[in-house]
């Protein structure tokens, strides 16, 4: 009985591995805050990728008033178009990400996820090395998102293009094969990596630097703890959504120049052309348009997605296996 017990106890282990409980718990922690803030995160790339003309459709009077308005148009749906293949995405986005910087802070810098702490600077290396694992991993599911989310929206400047043509607008394989076929192959799947990657490193080594930095302030063992991780996630959310937000609005515009025929009006021809290009036609707001709906949507859902996370790696923590 006590071989059994120890063999039971032995695959536990083998099983619960520091990598196998980041992947678990990186992947259900994005899942479940993603599909909770899934109306804003549509709102926000509407409001990102809508010319500048003044004929075209509007999802600019608050947050609010926009989900209602693509409520009105679309119906439940509409707040949730893209929101499936954000969570195929977003689960091995997630995962990869959590366990890398897991994998980078203990079998690089040596450090136990629970009796040391990196550096500020090792922090934004392990950060940045997550999400470089992550991107190459899911960005052609984040270009196919994108487009999934702006092809049936009321914008004017997309009355011309095949999409809107189309009684039903194509689907995720149809639209892959699309891009795949017409835009280059595996280029075309990776549109806009660049831009994206400017934006997501620096974004996700802030949002690891500043939690793990302000989870030092507080004692581990606090009854409130759980509070305070919601709040910690909330503003490592915050600040890193915010000092990176022009990339984040490059990157989706990037995503959608070959969509159609260019109706949406963005000719960039590189990155530094592009950033010229928005503060000449839009000014210096135009870099950050959508922003009050990406802080809608990023600040619970780091915050939630931090929080669950914590809570899956202390359950699996607490397993007989690993007393």
């Amino acid at each position: 009985m006590e071989k059994t017990l120890n063999e039971y106890s032995g695959l536990s282990t083998f099983l619960f591995e520091d990598s196998t409980v980041s992947v678990i718990a990186g992947g259900i922690a994005g899942v479940v805050s993603r599909t909770t803030v899934s109306p804003f995160e549509r709102v926000k790339i509407l409001l990102q990728l809508q010319g500048s003309s003044p004929t075209t459709t509007k999802y600019n009077t608050g947050v609010l008033n926009a989900i209602k308005q693509l409520y009105q148009e679309e119906g439940i749906k509409g707040l949730f178009r893209g929101n499936g293949l954000n969570c195929i995405r977003i689960f091995p986005y997630s995962a990869v990400q959590f366990a890398t910087f897991e994998y980078v802070k203990k079998h690089v810098y040596h450090v136990d996820k629970y009796t040391g702490q990196l550096s500020n600077g090792q922090r934004l290396v392990a950060g940045s090395i997550g999400a470089s694992a992550s991107l190459l991993v899911t960005q052609p599911l984040d270009l196919i998102r994108i487009r999934l989310s702006v092809q049936t929206a009321n914008l004017n400047n997309l009355h011309g293009s095949k999409a809107k043509d189309m009684k039903k607008p194509p689907g995720f394989y149809p639209l892959l094969k699309q891009v795949y076929k017409n835009e280059g192959g595996i280029y075309g799947l990776y549109r806009g990596l660049i831009p994206t990657a400017l934006q997501a490193l620096p974004m996700v080594s802030l949002n690891f630097a500043v939690y793990e930095q302000l989870k030092e302030f507080k004692d581990d063992q606090s009854s409130m703890m759980w509070m305070y991780k919601l709040m910690f996630g909330a503003v490592s959310g915050a600040v890193s959504q915010t000092v990176t937000y022009p990339f984040d609005l490059l990157r989706k515009r990037f995503q959608i120049l070959s969509m159609g025929n260019n109706e949406m009006g963005f000719h960039y021809t590189s990155i530094w052309d592009g950033l010229k290009t928005i503060y000449r036609t839009e000014g210096v707001l135009g870099y950050y348009k959508g922003l009050t709906a990406s802080l809608f949507k990023v600040i619970p859902s780091t915050a939630v997605s931090w929080l669950l996370y914590e809570i899956v790696w202390d359950c699996m923590k607490y397993t007989p296996a690993t007393q």
